[in-house]
């Protein structure tokens, strides 16, 4: 049975729809050097290419998308990038929000927002809690975050919690430490896709990340469309997870349901 797209083509789905997609959109800065344009208009480009993937997620009924916008190592860019950047990142929050309510999609960001200017702070609280309540597409944006910045305060609330008595050391398991991470009251990524040709996750949701399956593309983030997209969902499904257990197991699980 295939699921229809926007533009009625089918993706071929033997498997399950990933229910919760994580994305690193690399490549802007290529896609505009390629074009003999200024970076930041690979990185306006992009944006655009937000909207598409989100609105594309959301008619698929796809119920979360964790988009990495900018990294904990980002801040050792060029100044100047930095700044266009964070007057993109105002403007485009300014932009979308209210698009975003009315769609349904909660928008939620993790990361450490103390890094950023005091005004974009408040901008990330203002369009959190307008899309609080919503019940559509749960969009997480990765700004500032780090999978290693990400374990190391969960760490540490595990840490205050034992000196506090209220944990024993020996009750610090994966499962308690899993619940400390970024995102913990979603299900963890199904599919993780990059774009650009890289082929690594580059400090990502390195916990989150532990089984999900990894899909790479050199397209270019401004280039993606949602037809790749279609493409990367049609490759997870044709995949077998098996989370540890043996072929013969999960087709014999699956006989008994």
């Amino acid at each position: 049975m295939g699921r229809k797209t926007a533009n009625d083509a089918q993706v071929s789905a033997d498997g399950p729809l990933p229910e919760h997609v994580a994305i690193i959109m690399d490549g802007n800065g290529r896609w505009a050097r390629a074009r003999g344009l200024p970076r930041h208009a690979g990185h306006r480009a992009g944006a655009a290419t937000v909207r598409r993937v989100v609105e594309h997620c959301g008619r698929l009924g796809i119920h979360a998308l964790t988009l990495f916008a900018f990294s904990s190592e980002n801040w050792r860019r060029p100044r100047k990038e930095v700044s266009v950047l964070m007057e993109l990142f105002l403007s485009t929050l300014d932009k979308e929000s209210a698009r975003l309510h009315r769609n349904d999609v909660r928008l939620r960001f993790m990361g450490a927002r103390e890094d950023f200017p005091r005004r974009l702070q408040q901008r990330l609280a203002d369009a959190e809690a307008l899309t609080r309540d919503n019940t559509g597409l749960q969009l997480n944006v990765a700004a500032s975050y780090g999978g290693r910045w990400d374990i190391a305060n969960a760490a540490r609330r595990l840490a205050e919690a034992v000196q506090a008595g209220r944990l024993q050391p020996d009750e610090i398991t994966t499962e308690t430490l899993g619940k400390e991470v970024c995102l913990a009251e979603l299900p963890e990524p199904d599919l993780f896709i990059r774009t650009g040709g890289e082929r690594r996750i580059s400090n990502f949701m390195l916990w989150q990340l532990a089984y999900t399956e990894l899909y790479f593309t050199p397209v270019l983030w401004p280039a993606f469309t949602t037809d790749h997209l279609d493409e990367a969902l049609a490759d997870f499904a044709g995949r077998e997870r098996r989370f540890g257990r043996t072929s013969d197991q999960l087709q014999t699980e699956s006989g008994r349901a």
